[in-house]
């Protein structure tokens, strides 16, 4: 393998690694609220409201329901709206975001939904307020589930982010795409599926480590 593909294979790796980097950033940060107000609108949740609920889970099943290359399609007058283009790595942000999102929401709400309702009991017995409760209650009981569901959204989003890179997104699947599949090289190819393995493991295991260390408290 020649130089400039090793250096095109380190800026690709960046790139991925940038995409799904600041995707996931996004979808820990919306995907959260979102499975708080699922778990707290719920029908004998700390502040029901069905129609709300309903609706909400409506749209999260549509997006979750979409595939991830339809949406990508789909998006593509937003992106072009939010980011002035449809190709490049910030392109590519935005539709991983938008999948991500509902896939962790939904993730996040079973973590939730899982705390033990006695301690939820207790604290409204102590007077405690709803967003207390949510804060020092729900939250931190649901950590251990919310990182490892974090942790599959995340490997989730490096598939993704290679299928992104084929239709111009740049990234490992840019270059296994023009370099690797247009040109018949299997070394480029064989090396963009030994990183993005890699890219994987790593990201499994440390947040494997993560949850591993939250229980042993």
């Amino acid at each position: 393998m020649s130089p400039q593909m090793v250096e095109r294979l380190w800026r690709a790796l960046f790139d991925t690694v940038q995409m799904v980097g600041v995707s996931a950033g996004i979808a820990l940060l919306a995907g959260v609220p979102l499975a708080v107000l699922l778990v707290t609108s719920q029908p004998g949740g700390l502040a029901p409201a069905p129609a709300l609920h309903r609706v909400l889970g409506a749209l999260i099943n549509g997006f979750r329901a979409t595939p991830f290359i339809v949406l990508l399609v789909a998006l593509l007058p937003v992106t072009r709206f939010l980011t002035g283009t449809t190709i490049g790595v910030w392109a590519a942000i935005v539709p991983l975001a938008i999948s991500a999102t509902p896939f962790f929401a939904r993730i996040a709400e079973v973590s939730l939904r899982e705390v033990d309702k006695g301690l939820i009991e207790a604290a409204q017995a102590m007077g405690c307020r709803r967003r207390h409760i949510v804060t020092q209650v729900l939250l931190p009981e649901a950590l251990p589930g919310l990182i490892g569901g974090f942790t599959v959204t995340v490997v989730t989003m490096i598939g993704a982010s290679a299928m992104a890179g084929v239709v111009g997104a740049g990234g490992l699947g840019d270059v296994a795409m023009r370099y690797g599949y247009q040109r018949f090289d299997t070394t480029v190819m064989a090396a963009v599926i030994v990183i993005l393995v890699a890219l994987v493991t790593i990201v499994q295991l440390s947040g494997d480590l993560a949850v591993r260390r939250l229980k042993a408290r």
